[in-house]
């Protein structure tokens, strides 16, 4: 039990409340006095029932104005107060005596070490942080706070070592010992971008150590607001709609709705009234329903893999794009538009266009600013970097400690081609952490299927002569390569052939600098 003795300040209150509990023989294990007129006395072996019969004479005490029970001694609010602002930070800190024996660490310490903490107290701080002499630091003459790199279960941290200063006398104070913080690198770089970060600026989280996505970004930048249509390419999983949304957040209209369309996933007559919306009493609807396209009105639509689009609604698409103006299913007035058009695609729209399946119009309508998201296997340099944001973030969703890449597991993520891309990684990444027991993921956690090279590279329900297709695969590979090898000697020389058959083949195919996007 504990009792808060609310009182004035009078000498020797304190030693009347002491001879009452030593008259009834009251065993006292604790007592600390409140410079604001209160006394606080622990007796963790009484019970209030027993203690009760006193509460009245100690209230009879001169100066007491009032007595009742408390859950807390002052100290220990305190100390638990501190106790669960210690467990909830993320990053290892400990708190050590004079001599660097540990008295306190949080839960980031004991759930790295796999330790309770009765088994890490009273141990050297140095048998667990590494690269750090504690002892030489305390026994400085000017002892001063200090931020050094070491190293806590084989990883890399900076450590801020903070002096404990308790006061001695009226203007004097001793070193009671030292707080260490622990901070990792990758949550170092999360910090410093949060600091930096432009809050106009949607760029900032992309990772781009590699050249191919650098590029891309910083094309990105320069065409985001400007509002005419842009037109991204990439592959499946490569981050389209990021990059997308991206470019909304940063252009003039971010304050207004970013919505989004797949054109892949809905039926013709569904992405119809989704797109256009529909009237009072069409399909025996009581009331109308707003598309996307009024919904969007100051901001950006998005029309996900615009080429599984259907000719019918790229032709109505085309009209709206031509006039500035659509009118809902079911309904003659025209509406106005206000709307910046995004579409991303993972085919060829300039061959669909060629071979007739996609509207000329249309494609040049939309095409009008255009992006290229890489590939991940473009993206050699970023795969790692990828692959550790991606822990962190899947990490914080499980409630576990960021795992760490083996060596063995960072060549084997480098060297899988990813044939679905980043969203393939995120994914593999999900599934590993998952399932996870140790704190490194290894080459034997990330399960992938085998992607060893087909020497299929024709349909085999293909239509046509083996002589059309040989030219088409001829003319897919040349203008893969163009852009690597845009002079026709070096991608003669590339190829093994003379100047004059690449010439003459780029010829024929019409690949140029005009045709192929770099």
């Amino acid at each position: 039990m504990r009792l808060e003795i609310i009182c004035q300040d009078r000498l020797g209150i304190t030693q009347d409340v002491l001879d009452i509990l030593v008259a009834h023989e009251i065993d006292l294990r604790g007592i600390e006095i409140d410079v604001g007129g209160k006394i606080f006395l622990n007796f963790p072996n009484i019970e209030f029932a027993d203690f009760q019969h006193l509460m009245p004479k100690i209230r009879r005490i001169e100066g007491i104005d009032d007595v009742k029970t408390t859950p807390f001694m002052p100290a220990e609010r305190e100390r638990n107060q501190l106790s669960a602002i210690l467990q909830t930070l993320p990053d290892p800190v400990f708190s050590v005596d004079t001599r660097g024996q540990i008295l306190m660490c949080n839960e980031a310490v004991t759930s790295g070490l796999e330790l309770s903490l009765s088994e890490i107290k009273k141990t050297e701080l140095e048998e667990w942080v590494k690269g750090f002499n504690f002892h030489r630091w305390i026994e400085a003459d000017d002892l001063r706070p200090q931020s050094v790199k070491v190293q806590f279960i084989q990883q890399d941290y900076l450590a801020d070592v903070l002096p404990i200063h308790v006061p001695d006398g009226e203007d004097g104070t001793i070193i009671a010992g030292a707080v260490v913080l622990l901070k990792s690198e990758i949550r170092l770089g999360q910090q410093f971008s949060a600091f930096h970060q432009n809050d106009c600026d949607s760029f900032d989280h992309f990772i781009v150590q590699s050249p191919a996505m650098a590029k891309t970004v910083r094309e990105a930048r320069k065409i985001a607001d400007l509002d005419a249509p842009i037109l991204i390419f990439g592959e499946t999983g490569t981050g389209k709609e990021m990059i997308a949304k991206a470019c909304h957040q940063a252009s003039r209209r971010n304050e207004g709705e970013f919505l989004a369309l797949n054109c892949a996933s809905l039926p013709d007559s569904v992405a119809e009234t989704e797109l256009f919306g529909y009237a009072a009493g069409a399909f025996n609807q009581p009331e109308g329903k707003a598309g996307l396209l009024e919904l969007a009105a100051g901001g950006t639509l998005l029309l996900d893999e615009i080429a599984d689009m259907s000719a019918q609604l790229q032709a109505k698409l085309l009209r709206v794009m031509e006039n500035g103006e659509f009118r809902r299913v079911g309904d003659d007035r025209p509406v106005s538009i206000d709307v910046r058009f995004i579409c991303t695609t993972c085919r060829d729209l300039g061959q669909l266009v060629e071979e007739g399946r996609f509207r000329k119009e249309l494609y040049y309508r939309l095409n009008v600013l255009s992006l290229v998201m890489p590939s991940l296997k473009e993206r050699k340099a970023d795969i790692v970097p990828l692959a550790e944001a991606f822990i962190v973030q899947h990490s914080s969703k499980l409630g576990r400690r960021p795992a760490k890449l083996s060596k063995s597991c960072v060549e084997f993520l480098q060297q899988y081609p990813w044939p679905g891309n980043v969203r393939q990684l995120q994914n593999a990444l999900f599934r590993a952490l998952s399932l996870l027991d140790g704190k490194e993921v290894t080459k034997e956690d990330i399960q992938l299927p085998s992607c060893a090279p087909s020497m299929s590279y024709i349909d085999e329900n293909f239509n046509g002569s083996l002589d059309e297709e040989v030219k088409k695969f001829e003319r897919d590979l040349l203008k893969r390569l163009y852009p690597s090898y845009p002079s026709t000697r070096q991608l003669a020389k590339k190829l093994g052939l003379s100047h004059t058959a690449i010439a003459n083949k780029l010829r024929d195919y019409g690949i140029n600098k005009a045709t192929v996007k770099f």
